[in-house]
């Protein structure tokens, strides 16, 4: 049996997902990262027969079958290109665009290139997001008219190791983050779910920014968007992106004409729900369970990161390199790229007071001509880029200098 050479450019986030890997019969040839530490650890983990590279350039000549992109949210498209023009295979750490033209960029690469994409988004499956798929795939539910998807993250202020280890400069993405953009966990489960695709959004946020001397360099004050999609179907889905609000859950609900079904937030357990005369036959109308794997790999997914979802996105990724296909809805190129314009033009909309906007179809080239330029970004760059949007929905909102002056002794450890 083959075993897969897989790359790795990212090693903090990059590391948990190489493990996976391995457990495939994959050998994590090569790993590379400017964080001289995290590569350190990387390094001694693997072992010396894995390549240590501190720049891509080098990196990416090395022989690998694929590259497990884990570097910083906003950055993937480019290396992406770049691992299309070797015909390298692309496993992308949440959104596949950080600017609408790199997702134009992406859309023309990939028509050049046997580069099997694949977005690797993993709360699809969770345990409760595969039973909604199964059940839906039943029928029973009817026409999919509706679903829900919040991923609800509030995190503590004062958490000094979340900040030294997730956003540990005052520049870093996490500090300029609006809140539609970290939207796959939300979406990616109800697109994988009813099989549809947003084709126009609109959105409102919730300021209400930290207060008080807390350590914090964060420009983004909301706590929640709320994003609202129409569908190619017809449906409507209701997302969040990564939201702060009551207490930490992830919850998902799908509804048809005949049925529903959801998970019961912060749980596994499942409801699936009829109407008395739209109940199947020998069914009950109410029902709540827990849901069972009924997969071969059991084992090794309960041991695995995100309820499962870190090793199941791994396999799902392998099977699609071994049988030489491009992987299904929503985890291929073009569910990827308009899963990162709903999270861009969700913001837009929020900047305008719920303004609508169309999501392009970077299938068509005459709508990639549309965004072919458009690189506004609330973000930094490693290349030195600077933000070209607000962040928030209170434009000029900043953290105070107190709050940077903590954050900065805390985090950066000046004095």
């Amino acid at each position: 049996m083959k075993k897969w050479k897989i790359g790795v450019f990212g090693t903090g986030r990059g590391l948990d997902i190489a493990k996976n890997f391995m457990l495939l019969n994959c050998d994590i040839v090569a790993i590379c990262d400017f964080h001289k530490d995290r590569l350190a650890a990387a390094a001694s983990y693997l072992g010396e027969d894995t390549a240590v590279y501190e720049d891509f350039d080098s990196f990416i000549e090395h022989d690998m079958d694929a590259v497990i992109l884990a570097n910083y949210f906003h950055e993937h498209a480019p290396y992406a290109i770049e691992c299309f023009k070797r015909g390298i295979h692309v496993f992308s750490e949440c959104i596949s665009n950080g600017t609408m033209a790199e997702g134009v960029e992406l859309a023309r690469a990939a028509e050049s290139t046997s580069s099997i994409y694949m977005l690797a988004e993993n709360y699809p499956q969770m345990i409760f997001n595969r039973e909604m798929r199964r059940i839906v795939d039943t029928g029973t539910l009817g026409k999919i008219l509706y679903a829900e998807g919040e991923y609800n993250h509030p995190g503590d202020p004062d958490n000094l190791d979340f900040k030294k280890t997730y956003n540990y400069f005052p520049e870093h993405w996490r500090n300029f983050l609006p809140s539609t953009y970290y939207i796959t966990h939300s979406l990616g489960p109800v697109m994988r779910a009813t099989g549809a695709t947003p084709k126009r959004v609109t959105a409102f946020a919730s300021f209400a920014p930290i207060e008080g001397a807390h350590p914090t360099a964060s420009h983004s004050g909301d706590r929640v968007a709320i994003i609202t999609t129409q569908n190619d179907d017809g449906s409507i889905f209701r997302v969040t992106g990564c939201a702060a609000f009551g207490g930490h859950h992830n919850a998902y609900r799908i509804c048809g004409t005949e049925g529903q079904i959801e998970n019961l937030r912060g749980t596994d357990k499942v409801m699936l729900r009829y109407n008395d005369w739209t109940k199947p036959e020998n069914a009950e109308e109410i029902n709540c369970y827990v849901p069972s794997w009924n997969d071969r790999d059991e084992d090794l997914i309960v041991k695995s990161g995100h309820g499962g979802g870190d090793y199941l996105t791994a396999r799902i990724f392998m099977e699609a390199m071994k049988e030489g296909r491009q992987p299904e809805h929503p985890y291929n190129l073009h569910s990827a790229i308009a899963m990162s314009s709903v999270a861009i033009l969700a913001h837009r909309s929020m900047l305008e007071g719920g303004k609508p906007y169309d999501i392009p179809d970077f299938t068509r080239e005459e709508d990639r001509k549309l965004y072919e330029n458009d690189r506004l970004s609330p973000f930094h760059y490693t290349d030195g880029t600077t933000p070209t949007l607000p962040t928030c929905s209170v434009t000029d909102f900043a953290p105070t200098e107190e709050q940077v002056a903590l954050f900065r002794k805390l985090v950066m450890e000046e004095e």
